[in-house]
């Protein structure tokens, strides 16, 4: 039927065809700060010719069909042969494929390789954050993998090309590679050290024959996974190939892929070893210690991924109400509506700038700067992932009704939201991990303590939160019950110090005023109506400079 009955107005252009890097100004003044002036220009053309893709059409459209079009295993062949495959959508491939030749699996051997594809990371997620997954096991498969110099001789190549190639063939026969990872099984979940999948050693040495399964095995279409698996010598770390040398298949049961709340385009599953080949990665009973660095690295990834989606929820809420009119103006000129839009800012500026920071302690890679890491990257984990769900909601009220719409693009963001606080451990599991380092690494509570020094004597609420952290620092027995809170401040407070150093007054005044200085209600768009609100919803704006 033809609308000929009236006219519609008042509705909002989409947010596309613009350069999600150089529109973000917190993300692209990071990367000013921390990548070295001779690699600048080359990480600048880079990240813009990124943040262009990801700001397309073509990207967006991408994104939207690889959810819409979930994988599907095939676990049988027309004949009956068992194949244990997973079948994607063309767009999922070409979102890996773009990642790929950007980069993105590539950071532990290039200038500056950490902030770069963190900032790269953090911009191609907003696309479509599923395919991340392999993405991040990848890249952080490879302190993993340097543990054993012969694997790390012939792997790390592959993981850190910029080739992607689909499907499955030996990792000889292909220029580029992807990695999964398997850990946690029915028993035990984040308690690896229940795991009960045997390794039986063969005579070859470091071959073993795997027979348990996996309850969450991610990316199960990769070329290879690193797992963990009672050895005679105790859990240990071991390499799991989908493809032997030989082209056979090795031995990989596909059980069920699971049904997720999000993170649709992205296959996980569960996975059943029954004598399957592997190569042993590090020493027998030291599976825990050989895997960590991975975990490490996965878990500042789900930082980046949750700044991202961060980033793109607030990127729309804010573009959403600068067209959007009611009564009898623009709502981005709605005092009350820009708190809102100020809050959700701070909060997305404070992940990124802290999500950048703990990649350029990876670049600079000393014995201080892997102290901070061991304290900041827990913490950082715990607390930012936890932000992801609260910011993304009130975003999408923002939008009113439209955002609630699946084409708006928002309910995706709000059920990929809660995935990062869960995934490579829960929020309890980082609390503790903060406390175990507080207990036994005094030199990661003193790196910690220099880092957000550096900002005393900017701004007093930021040095009495200071003091009152190190009042509840002060006592660490029957500290369990108190984990959560001593998370969160010292995760505050390291935003708080890295914003009265480098965000513009405005931003940091505000952060410090609500986070640290308490005057803030429960909500957002609680912050004191004092503060130059105008200027923090500026910046966030994402318009091309």
């Amino acid at each position: 039927m033809a609308a000929t009955t009236h006219t519609v107005t008042n509705q909002v252009p989409p947010l596309v065809g613009y350069d999600v890097f150089v529109a973000d100004r917190a993300l692209s003044e990071a990367v000013e700060r921390h990548v070295a002036p001779g690699v600048l220009p080359e990480a600048r053309e880079e990240l813009g010719a990124l943040g262009r893709s990801a700001g397309s059409a073509q990207a967006q459209e991408w994104g939207a069909q690889a959810n819409e079009n979930p994988p599907k295993l095939r676990t049988h062949d027309r004949y009956g042969h068992r194949i244990d495959e997973v079948e994607f959508h063309p767009s999922w491939h070409r979102l890996l494929g773009h990642a790929v030749s950007a980069g993105l699996t590539d950071a532990w051997g290039r200038p500056a390789g950490h902030v770069r594809r963190a900032a790269g990371f953090l911009v191609w997620t907003q696309a479509e954050a599923g395919h991340g997954c392999p993405l991040s096991m990848t890249h952080a498969a490879v302190p993993a993998l340097r543990t054993d110099p012969v694997l790390a001789a012939e792997w790390e190549p592959r993981l850190t090309s910029h080739v992607y190639e689909e499907g499955l063939r030996p990792a000889a026969q292909k220029s580029g590679v992807l990695f999964g990872m398997g850990m946690t099984e029915k028993q035990g979940g984040t308690d690896v050290r229940s795991n009960t999948t045997r390794a039986e050693p063969l005579p070859g040495d470091g071959e073993y024959l795997l027979t348990g399964h996996k309850w969450f095995c991610s990316a199960p279409m990769a070329d290879g996974f690193l797992v963990l698996a009672q050895a005679p010598g105790g859990l240990s770390c071991f390499l799991v190939p989908r493809v032997l040398p030989d082209g056979t298949r090795n031995v990989f049961g596909i059980q069920r892929l699971k049904d997720k709340l999000g993170n649709k385009s992205n296959a996980s599953g569960e996975i059943e070893f029954d004598g399957t080949w592997a190569r042993r990665v590090g020493d027998e009973g030291r599976g825990v210690r050989t895997i960590i660095e991975m975990v490490a690295a996965t878990r500042l990834d789900c930082v980046i991924g949750s700044a991202a989606l961060m980033r793109q929820a607030v990127a729309q809420a804010i573009h959403h109400t600068a067209y959007r009119s009611a009564f009898g103006g623009l709502l981005i000129e709605k005092p009350l509506m820009r708190n809102v839009l100020a809050d959700l800012a701070l909060e997305s500026e404070a992940a990124t700038v802290l999500g950048l920071r703990l990649a350029a302690a990876y670049d600079t890679d000393t014995e201080e700067e892997r102290a901070f890491l061991r304290l900041a990257v827990p913490a950082a984990k715990y607390w930012v992932t936890k932000r992801c769900t609260a910011v993304v909601g009130e975003a999408l009220e923002c939008l009113g009704g439209n955002g609630y719409v699946e084409e708006s693009g928002m309910p995706r963001l709000l059920r990929e939201a809660p995935l990062n606080s869960i995934w490579e451990g829960s929020g309890n599991v980082q609390a503790l991990d903060v406390l175990r380092a507080l207990q036994r690494e005094p030199q990661a509570l003193d790196a910690y303590l220099q880092e957000v020094g550096k900002a005393r004597g900017a701004d007093h609420r930021l040095d009495a939160a200071i003091k009152d952290l190190l009042t509840e620092l002060a006592d660490l027995e029957a500290v369990e019950a108190r984990a959560r809170r001593i998370v969160e401040r010292m995760a505050l407070v390291l935003q708080g110090s890295l914003l009265v150093r480098w965000a513009p007054p405005e931003v940091s005044d505000a952060f410090c005023a609500s986070r640290l200085g308490g005057d803030w209600g429960m909500a957002f768009g609680t912050l004191p109506h004092s503060l130059d609100l105008a200027s923090v919803v500026t910046r966030a704006r994402p318009v091309a400079r």
